[in-house]
């Protein structure tokens, strides 16, 4: 029997079973499309992180004070990153870095909508929008002379300046009084990739000058120091030189934290790929079972065609044909379940890309590749077993069979 009679015959018993040709290929339809489908939320959630991220700044370092060494010595005002550190470190690392700004942190209440709320304030200089990847709203940033000459002047973050004055456009040229001072409103700003609070912006700030701020704080206190490097390369080793920078022109003893983005970016691709390959496992097994289902329906299909293969072989059939043939059957409900549940694994996804242009999924062709594999590999390895026993039949036998 040639491959095309194999072939022919196989499709013929499928043919005639289509029902359960259906439900036994339907196993491997929802396995590979979780396959493709897992692969892709995992690629697309791990690329969105790390835009995030990046956004945020993948050139940045961020530096802190964190303590002494020595416990019984405490903090002093002096250890603490003042604004000639900041001075020192933009004109140490020069031509390194894109930017150096500082941060200077206060509180104060401001009456809003009849009550008074405390509103965090910032004091800052004009490279802070640079690092911080600030989006302007309305207005303008502060300038070089705004910080030099302690213009009393401030911008407010979006949903202040909404609940202040209504719109954004509107808070521009507005006064609002801080630590007993007016303060004209020069512009209106947002983060361009939300930090949800765990940077000194909280969603509702204030933006002054920092030459002004530190009149009103009792203890000159950068909190954090904050760099944003030229070249990626370059991050770790500027890391390690602002450190010594800020050892260096501090008592012995203090300490300093002094990070950057690319540790938390590195750690972020390692959870992703630990979790794709988790969840590509759990979909794995999906297959397995799918394979178990069409061993168990081809054993069931050997023993109802017992008397079939009897007749075949009785008229010159070998036992190689036999195989070749349930071999056949199996091999073909596997891809075609598997090209089915790729087909539908892809068309999510890209269902997705027509009604979300500015929304990229990822779709893997490496799954593809893997899912399709996978499906020829189920039907190979779960029609074996089957294929073998009918093929072990004895014709006499076979006839026989009731």
């Amino acid at each position: 029997m040639l491959q095309v009679d194999a072939l022919r015959f196989s499709l013929q018993s499928l043919q005639a079973n289509k029902l359960r040709a259906f439900l036994t290929a339907l196993g491997l339809v929802i396995g590979n499309a979780s396959v493709i489908l897992v692969v892709t939320i995992s690629l697309t959630s791990r690329d969105y992180i790390l835009e995030q991220i990046q956004r945020i700044g993948s050139n940045l370092i961020y530096a802190q004070y964190e303590n002494g060494n020595n416990p019984a010595m405490g903090a002093a005002a002096a250890d603490y990153i003042k604004i000639a550190d900041v001075d020192a470190v933009r004109q140490q690392l020069g031509p390194r870095t894109v930017a150096v700004t500082g941060v200077m942190n206060s509180f104060d209440k401001i009456r809003i909508q009849g009550g008074e709320e405390d509103v965090a304030i910032i004091g800052t200089d004009e490279y802070y929008p640079r690092v911080r990847n600030l989006d302007l709203l309305a207005g303008r940033f502060f300038d070089e002379s705004d910080v030099a000459q302690r213009h009393r002047v401030g911008l407010l973050m979006e949903r202040l300046a909404r609940r202040l004055f209504g719109s954004q456009s509107a808070a521009v040229g507005q006064t609002v009084k801080l630590h007993e001072l007016q303060f004209t409103v020069i512009g209106t700003f947002k983060e361009r990739t939300e930090s949800f609070g765990l940077s000194e912006l909280s969603g509702e700030n204030v933006l002054i000058p920092i030459s002004v701020l530190r009149y009103f704080a009792p203890i000159e206190r950068i909190d954090p120091l904050y760099i944003q490097a030229r070249s990626a390369s370059d991050v770790l080793p500027l890391t390690a030189v602002v450190k010594t920078l800020l050892e260096s022109r501090h008592r012995s003893g203090a300490r300093y934290r002094v990070d950057n983005l690319a540790a938390i970016l590195d750690a972020a691709r390692s959870i992703a790929t630990v979790l794709t390959i988790v969840l590509m496992l759990v979909s794995a097994l999906a297959l397995v079972i799918s394979g178990i289902g069409i061993m168990n329906i081809m054993l069931v299909t050997v023993t109802e065609r017992t008397r079939e293969i009897g007749l075949r072989m009785s008229l010159g059939a070998s036992r190689k044909n036999i195989l070749q043939q349930f071999l056949t059957e199996a091999v073909i409900i596997s891809l075609v379940g598997g090209v089915a549940g790729i087909l539908i694994g892809i068309a999510i996804p890209l269902a997705v890309r027509y009604f979300a242009e500015d929304f990229a999924v990822p779709i893997s062709w490496i799954s593809i590749a893997v899912a399709f594999g996978v499906s020829l590999l189920v039907g190979l390895v779960f029609g074996l077993l089957p294929a073998s026993r009918a093929s072990r039949l004895n014709p006499t036998d076979a006839l026989r069979y009731e």
